[in-house]
């Protein structure tokens, strides 16, 4: 692994999915009580250990970059939103479960992100299937983040954990479902990102 003293995440996904009240989460330790919309990006930072206890113990600063969830196709509202995406370490990538919108979105969202120097060019999605090619030689890890779990009727679970399973395999990323509020912190452990 390389030695890095910080590691910058980003935080993408539609506007109300909960992007900001993970982040509150993962770096005050507390639940976000009345969270407002962002506007343009907005950062927070986190002090974590990684192989806490081992001789390779190092602690890291983790920046988590909340990017506002605004997907205008506007090319000035993708171009100003690059800037965000320089120097990356990794991408979690975070939709409503109650939304399926939100849940096709992410994939334009990583293509956003991780083409961040040039306009994205072809089909990412046609006919309901995803063009893994297009991220094959992808160096940065993805987190995917479903949250409001507690919110899908108990008959329709199943549906859904089916569907994003299908999206986790597409972006080749470790899943995580997420309670309304993530009132469930044993859910979500920042240890389990590897940045190997």
């Amino acid at each position: 692994m390389a030695s890095l003293d910080r590691v910058k995440v980003l935080v993408l996904g539609d506007s109300g999915v909960g992007k900001s009240s993970l982040v509150h989460l993962l770096c005050q330790n507390q639940v976000l009580g009345n969270p407002s919309w962002t506007v343009g990006c907005s950062v927070d930072v986190r002090v974590q250990d990684y192989k806490e206890g081992t001789p390779e113990e190092k602690a890291y600063y983790i920046e988590l970059w909340d990017v506002g969830g605004s997907i205008g196709s506007a090319s000035s509202v993708k171009s100003t939103r690059a800037v965000f995406y320089n120097s990356v370490n990794g991408i979690i990538l975070v939709h409503d479960l109650t939304n399926k919108k939100s849940s096709q979105n992410l994939y334009r969202w990583s293509l956003e992100a991780l083409n961040k120097d040039s306009s994205p060019t072809g089909v990412i999605v046609s006919n309901g299937e995803y063009d893994r090619e297009q991220f094959a030689e992808n160096p940065v890890p993805l987190l995917l983040i479903g949250t409001k779990f507690d919110q899908i009727p108990e008959t329709k679970r199943s549906e859904v954990l089916t569907r994003t399973a299908f999206l986790s395999e597409d972006f080749n990323a470790e899943e995580i479902n997420l309670m309304t509020g993530f009132t469930d912190r044993k859910r979500f452990n920042f240890k389990s990102l590897h940045y190997d």
